[in-house]
């Protein structure tokens, strides 16, 4: 191990232990299912094979259809290109029946029945999936609030969150949600977290961020951690415009880097474009090993997959394959691409690999997590729960 990884690992722990968590808060922390999943548990490690070959062509990106079904060019771009898994938005949505035929054609494109289908459905403003399709869930935000008037029921509405917008998904056939959003805002940052956000303090977001991906996860649907290692400073909107944020490296470790470090057991997490000057002055978390290498797999521990934000950005500059090559070089393992625009995917393509090695098993992990719940029969006792825990902050 080089010197300069071991000083930033003690670097992160020195600030943890400051802040009174020390990376000991969870040890021992079980999952909904009664343990603790690792790397060791997944098909892949345990030399079951099957799930390995059934990707064995599948690339390290995912996909967005551009409208309500596939059109003919598209399926066979996709079945040619063969994307890990596909992304859904507002755009693909048109009712019960479509939406259900639409994933399950993505999952046949996908070679897989775990052929992952992501979707953006946090709650409050972010929520693809809109009333009669599913109901209206509150931001995260209410969940810290409700977390400070009293820490079990918070806890437990944050795994009663994850856990009903996981059945919510699955419903039809959606099988991965890009949440928790896990970041900490401070004064001043852009709106584009703002409720999104569990709370403003680190130690909040990571009780509650933990409990509801386990929900999700109980749920039969894969939660994403985002944005890694940190979006809470962001000043502008990446969607827009790259992110510049200057804070020293120590502050980051003990604000901003900390949930994420608490919850480096998860098996999905999406990149941050966003510029930490501090660390590495030239390039964004998504393109930066730095980033990457140093401090998501380093000081954060974080051994699971890796996915990009949305690869088509515009805090991202250059060509679509250079960016997506760039990325993959600095140790994301897919890429996202979002548009659906057949202009950008056709280069995008070009700098997309096969999964192969530590990938390819990062996503037999993941996908691993792609189960029938248990639970199902319990399904309306907990909406009656999750809405009289509501209740309480009317």
């Amino acid at each position: 191990m080089r010197t300069d990884e071991i000083s930033r690992r003690k670097l992160l722990r020195s600030a943890l232990i400051a802040t009174g968590v020390g990376g000991l808060g969870f040890v021992g922390h079980k999952l909904a299912s009664g343990s603790k999943k690792t790397f060791d548990d997944s098909p892949g490690s345990r030399g079951d094979t099957s799930m390995d070959l059934s990707m064995s062509d599948a690339k390290s990106w995912i996909a967005a259809p551009l409208g309500l079904e596939p059109s003919r060019e598209e399926r066979q771009f996709f079945a040619g290109e063969r994307p890990w898994g596909f992304i859904l938005f507002a755009r693909n949505i048109d009712g019960p029946s479509q939406l259900t035929e639409l994933v399950e054609m993505l999952k046949e494109l996908g070679g897989r029945e775990t052929t992952p289908i992501f979707i953006d459905q946090e709650g409050g403003r972010i929520r693809r999936l809109m009333p009669p399709l599913a109901p209206n869930r509150p931001a995260p935000r209410v969940i810290g609030d409700l977390y400070r008037e009293d820490g079990e029921s918070g806890r437990r509405l944050a795994y009663l969150h994850g856990r009903l917008l996981a059945a919510d998904l699955m419903r039809y056939g959606i099988n991965a949600d890009c949440v928790p959003c896990i970041d900490v805002p401070v004064e001043g940052a852009h709106d584009i977290i703002g409720d999104r956000a569990l709370s403003n303090d680190p130690h909040e977001v990571a009780v509650l961020g933990r409990a509801m991906a386990e929900g999700c996860m109980a749920g039969g649907v894969l939660p994403v951690l985002k944005h890694m290692p940190g979006h809470g400073r962001g000043r502008a909107d990446s969607h827009k415009e790259l992110p510049i944020v200057d804070a020293k490296h120590y502050e980051l470790a003990a604000r901003d880097f900390l949930p994420f470090a608490e919850l480096s057991d998860m098996p999905c997490a999406m990149s941050a474009h966003i510029l930490f000057s501090d660390i590495d002055s030239q390039r964004p978390a998504t393109l930066s090993p730095v980033i990457i290498e140093d401090v998501i797999r380093g000081e954060i521990g974080f051994e699971g997959l890796l996915m990009t934000d949305d690869i088509s950005m515009k805090a991202l500059k250059g060509p679509y394959d250079e960016r997506a090559r760039a990325s993959i070089s600095a140790g994301c393992d897919i890429v996202l691409h979002c548009n659906g625009d057949m202009q950008e995917m056709r280069p995008l393509v070009r700098g997309v690999p096969v999964l192969d090695g530590e990938s390819r098993r990062r996503a037999i992990h993941a996908e691993s997590y792609l189960t029938q719940p248990a639970d199902s029969e319990q399904l309306d006792a907990m909406g009656e729960e999750y809405d009289r825990l509501l209740s309480v902050l009317v």
